[in-house]
């Protein structure tokens, strides 16, 4: 249910609910029997239970927004923190990748297109990103294997990636 269903509802209610303590008043006034009475302020008192239930249930949505929008901030920060911290090794680890490609002699558009295979981009996104077609990422990426001595996009990954992991 959302926040605007639940306001029309608690309106609702709270409307009901005065009107049937007008009404009330008024068959008190002239003498109502009490079954009709009885019957009546049941109805009130269940319509004041639903604007209690719902403020209840508000309230809680609130407490829990809140506790979320914590959480999210805490995760940003320790996301933050964790980029700050890995920022020098993965500098570094960059300048490495980029020396190993000069080493295989990649041109430019070849060690753009092994940096994006490295991130783990498909062919297709790669050359959305490279404003090329996918036959050209698919050519590039060809003859970035082939310079490298490599079979495919995994070896590659391997290549460079796979000494981080600890051995199992």
């Amino acid at each position: 249910m959302s926040n605007k269903d639940r306001v029309v509802l608690l309106t609702t209610l709270l409307v009901i609910a005065v009107l049937i303590s007008f009404d009330l008043i008024k068959d008190l006034n002239e003498g109502v029997e009490i079954w009709h009475l009885v019957i009546e302020g049941a109805a009130g008192v269940l319509a004041l239970a639903g604007v209690f239930y719902i403020f209840k249930d508000l309230n809680k949505l609130k407490h829990d927004l809140q506790s979320e929008r914590e959480l999210t901030a805490n995760l940003k920060q320790e996301a933050a923190q964790w980029r700050q911290q890995s920022k020098e090794y993965l500098d570094g680890l960059s300048k490495l990748i980029n020396e190993q490609l000069d080493h295989w002699q990649l041109t430019p558009a070849e060690k753009e297109v092994a940096f994006l295979l490295l991130k783990g981009m498909s062919l297709k996104e790669v050359a959305g990103v490279r404003g090329t077609s996918e036959k050209t990422a698919r050519a590039q990426s060809l003859s970035v294997y082939a310079k490298a001595g490599l079979s495919g996009r995994s070896e590659l990954s391997a290549f460079f990636l796979e000494d981080l992991l600890p051995a199992q």
